[in-house]
C-alpha cells in the first residue's frame, strides 16, 4: 500500500495522533497523468469498543481494492480509499463523511460500522449527491422505515440474522427465551425481531436486559439471566462487549444452565474467548468454510495476502465491495443516479452464493446460515461449523418490512 507523497511527515503524525489515516491507492502509484481515480470513502470506527470490527472491515475494502487496481482498477480509473475513524461517534461519522464529500470529491461511502451511525448518515446522503454502500449495519429500519434511495445493504441485516436463528430454534426442544442486548439501535431492533419469532413460534419470550455498549462487567446482567430459568439466552453483541460476556458467562457456567444463542457469531470472539465460546450457536453472516468455487478462491487468495482465514466482518464487507464494483461496472459512472439504478436488480454470485440486491428496498437477498462453535481434533482453536443453511427468501423480510409472514 502507497501513501500519497505530498503529505507532510507534519500532517501524518497529525493524523495518527488524532485516528485519522491518509489517503491511499492500494497497488497503485498516483501521478499526474494517471486516470481520475474513484474515490471511495470509508468513515470507520478503527477504536473505541467497535475498532475490532472496524479493523476488519477497513482490511476487507483495502484487499478488495488492491485487487481491483491490480486489474487496471474501475471503467479504467485506479481505487483510491480515504479513510478517517469515528471511533463509533455517530455525530463525528457525519462529519467526517461530510468532510470526504466536501473536500475530497467522495461520491462513494461504505465501511461505517456502527448502525446508530448509519441512521445519522442516511438522511445527508441526497444532500451530498452519495451513494453509501453498507458491509455491515444491521438496523432492519435502513432498508424498512428509513430508507433513502441512496443507501443500498449488501449485507446480511439484524432481522435476518435475527430469523435464521429463529426458524432453527422452531425445531429445537428450547421453549423459554431471555435476551441481552447492546442498548442501541441495532440491539433494540434485532431483540423485538427475536421475540416476535419467538412467539410466532409458539414459544416463550420472559424478557430482554440491555446493556450500554462498552460495557466490561457483565455480572449483575449475568445474574439476572441465571434467574429468568431460561432455557436459551439470546445475544445481540459485538466486538469488546461480546468478547468480555463469554469470558465471563464461562466462569459463572452460564452455559450449563442453558443454551447460548447469538445473531452474530465471528472467529475475533473466538479467538479473544478460546473455550468459553464452546457450544455457542448463532448465525453467521459470512462462514469462511462454505463451500462454494467462489469463496474457496476468496479464502485461498486472503490467506496467502495475511495468512490466515477471512473473519465474518471481513467476508461481509467484501462481499459489498463486490457488488458495487459490479454496479459501477453496469452503471459505467459512479453517478448517484447511473449507480443507483445500476444496484436495484443486480444479481451476483459472491463468496456466500447468490445476492440480489432488491429494488423495492435495497436489501440484498441471501441465504441465512447457522453456525455451532466447536473444537474438532486437530483445531488449534475452535471454530465456527454450519450446521444449517436457509434459503434467501426465507431469511430475508418482505420488502420494507422487519418483520416475517410465516
Amino acid at each position: 500500500m502507497i501513501e500519497h507523497s505530498d503529505v507532510s511527515r507534519r500532517k501524518m503524525l497529525q493524523a495518527a495522533a488524532g485516528g485519522a489515516l491518509i489517503a491511499t491507492v492500494p497497488g497503485m502509484v498516483r501521478t499526474a497523468t494517471s486516470a481520475e481515480s474513484i474515490k471511495i470513502g470509508m468513515p470507520v470506527a478503527l477504536t473505541g469498543p467497535s475498532g475490532g470490527i472496524g479493523a476488519q472491515m477497513r482490511r476487507a475494502c483495502e484487499f478488495w481494492a488492491k485487487g481491483v487496481n491490480a486489474k487496471g482498477g474501475l471503467l479504467g480509473r485506479p481505487v483510491e480509499l480515504i479513510i478517517e475513524d469515528t471511533a463509533g461517534n455517530p455525530a463525528t461519522a457525519v462529519r467526517k463523511a461530510q468532510e470526504m464529500v466536501e473536500r475530497s470529491g467522495v461520491r462513494i461511502l461504505t465501511c461505517i460500522v456502527a448502525s446508530n451511525e448509519a441512521l445519522a448518515t442516511v438522511p445527508k446522503l441526497a444532500e451530498w449527491d452519495t451513494i453509501f454502500i453498507s458491509g455491515d449495519n444491521g438496523d432492519g429500519r435502513l432498508t424498512g422505515e428509513s430508507l433513502v434511495p441512496n443507501f443500498f445493504r449488501p449485507n446480511v441485516s439484524g432481522p435476518m440474522g435475527t430469523r435464521a436463528v429463529a426458524l432453527y430454534l422452531r425445531d429445537s426442544p428450547l421453549k423459554n427465551f431471555y435476551g441481552l442486548g447492546m442498548d442501541y439501535a441495532w440491539g433494540h431492533n434485532s431483540m423485538e425481531v427475536f421475540e416476535a419469532e419467538v412467539r410466532r413460534a409458539g414459544k416463550n419470550f420472559t424478557g430482554a436486559i440491555f446493556s450500554p455498549q462498552g460495557t466490561k462487567d457483565f455480572s449483575t446482567y449475568i445474574m439476572k439471566i441465571r434467574q429468568s430459568d431460561a432455557d436459551g439466552i439470546y445475544l445481540v453483541l459485538a466486538g469488546d462487549d461480546n468478547n468480555a460476556f463469554l469470558a465471563q458467562a464461562k466462569q459463572y457456567r452460564l452455559g450449563e444452565k442453558m443454551q447460548l444463542l447469538t445473531e452474530i457469531v465471528d472467529q475475533m470472539s473466538i479467538q479473544a474467548t478460546g473455550d468459553s465460546a464452546i457450544g455457542l450457536i448463532g448465525s453467521s453472516r459470512y462462514p469462511f468454510r462454505y463451500d462454494n468455487p467462489a469463496n474457496k478462491t476468496f479464502v485461498a487468495a486472503w490467506r496467502g495476502e495475511y495468512g490466515k482465514n477471512p473473519d465474518l466482518f471481513e467476508g461481509d464487507q467484501y462481499q459489498s465491495c463486490v457488488v458495487l464494483q459490479a454496479g459501477i461496472e453496469k452503471a459505467g459512472s459512479i453517478e448517484a443516479a447511473k449507480l443507483r439504478a445500476a444496484l436495484e436488480g443486480l444479481e451476483v454470485d459472491s463468496i456466500k452464493g447468490r445476492v440480489v440486491m432488491r429494488a423495492c428496498d435495497h436489501q440484498g437477498e441471501q441465504q441465512g446460515f447457522i453456525v455451532k462453535v466447536v473444537r474438532r481434533e486437530g483445531m488449534d482453536h475452535p471454530e465456527p461449523e454450519v450446521i444449517a443453511t436457509y434459503p434467501g427468501n426465507r431469511v430475508t423480510p418482505p420488502c420494507n418490512k422487519m418483520v416475517f409472514n410465516d
